[in-house]
């Protein structure tokens, strides 16, 4: 271990704070959100993540490695490059981000209209529906930005979502993430919402107008 690494650990055998150990470092979290559904090139990493450098991107993806976090293979041809994904551990600390998304949504000083990644909002639908006020819906949503495409789909309660749009859609969100975050977190109108290039829909309009009622959020805490 580096030197300046082994000085910014905690030394408590608590094993909270041994897991920000491991992922505490700047970036490292939102890499892993990044790598939740499945393994990225450098480069699709970087445009999901505009703000971190090429240098520190390499540092962090070079400390999850040799944290038993991320794994680095090699596509079979002929894509034949690179990517990096979860190893199965890693990916079991999806319900930890869910949960830290949870009590962080509380915030008072929480911007939700801040930038999000496509697969950061695919994340954030699952943990902020609330599956008692879905009840029974079976819903099919496809999103769709620049030459990627996701898919999100509950079925009584059973949730899926990840890459390629889903048969028979009910609905194809596009435009930008944060206009989908609009409307099902905020309740901005659709239609204002399409005026103002923020977001195009193909498909149940009405479905769509309603979704908000599934995503109720939770009230601020209050900081006296």
């Amino acid at each position: 271990m580096r030197q300046d690494a082994a000085k910014r650990r905690y030394d408590d055998a608590c094993a909270a704070t041994h897991g920000m150990d491991i992922i505490g470092e700047r970036w490292a979290l939102p890499i892993m959100r990044e790598l939740m559904l499945g393994p990225r090139r450098f480069g699709e990493l970087r445009r999901s993540l505009p703000a971190i450098s090429a240098n520190v991107l390499i540092q962090r993806l070079e400390g999850l490695e040799a944290g038993g976090i991320v794994r680095r293979t090699k596509l079979p041809p002929p894509a034949a490059v690179q990517v990096y994904g979860l190893t199965e551990w890693g990916q079991q600390a999806g319900p930890v981000f869910q949960a830290l998304g949870r009590w962080a949504s509380r915030s008072p000083l929480h911007d939700p209209t801040r930038p999000f990644s496509p697969i950061s909002l695919l994340l954030s639908l699952r943990t902020m529906i609330d599956v008692a006020a879905a009840g029974d819906a079976v819903l099919r949503l496809g999103f769709r930005y620049g030459d990627e495409q996701f898919h999100w789909t509950i079925d009584r309660g059973a949730m899926a979502l990840g890459r390629g749009l889903p048969a028979d859609p009910h609905i194809v969100f596009g435009g930008e993430t944060g206009g989908v975050a609009a409307l099902l977190y905020a309740g901005v109108p659709l239609e204002q919402l399409e005026s103002d290039g923020m977001l195009t829909i193909e498909g149940d309009r009405a479905l769509a107008a309603r979704l908000s009622t599934f995503f109720p959020m939770p009230e601020k805490a209050r900081i006296t």
